[in-house]
């Protein structure tokens, strides 16, 4: 059960949270060029994606509790650094996903299918963007790393 367990969450980790760093990352490009459609997709793919990465916190929590089939104990307790730091990080990004990124590009949708100026949120997207990718990376280093174990 660990193995499909750990399988899983990697995977979830690889397809859930890759598009939702990427979309993070290069919605600032869609609000500098002001192409609506494209920023439109970075919303909803952020929405989607954002959503999804919860299942990789589920699944994280239950390889948390299993044992390893290696060393049959328990894979990590709550207490350890890098498991309630990685749970904080991503609570972070997620609240910059749902409160700053969507909401930034469905006004810089209507802005742009009105014919309106979206300088204001150019820097605000791709900050935030920005701000989302270096949190997720911390993420994977501490999954690695694994401090405090």
């Amino acid at each position: 059960m660990f193995k499909l367990v750990l399988a899983l969450h990697i995977l979830f980790a690889v397809f859930a949270i890759g598009p939702l760093v990427h979309a993070a990352t290069t919605a600032g490009r869609g609000v500098r060029r002001g192409e609506a459609t494209a920023v439109a997709a970075s919303a909803r793919m952020l929405r989607i994606y954002g959503y999804a990465s919860l299942l990789v916190v589920i699944l994280g929590f239950a390889l948390m509790s299993s044992k390893s089939d290696f060393t049959h104990k328990t894979t990590a307790h709550f207490s350890q650094t890098w498991i309630w730091l990685s749970l904080l990080l991503w609570a972070f990004a997620s609240g910059v996903v749902f409160a700053v990124l969507v909401p930034s590009l469905t006004r810089a949708v209507a802005s742009l299918e009105s014919g309106q100026s979206v300088d204001a949120l150019k820097a605000r997207v791709a900050a935030g963007g920005g701000v989302v990718g270096v949190l997720f990376a911390v993420i994977v280093f501490l999954m690695v790393y694994r401090p405090g174990s």
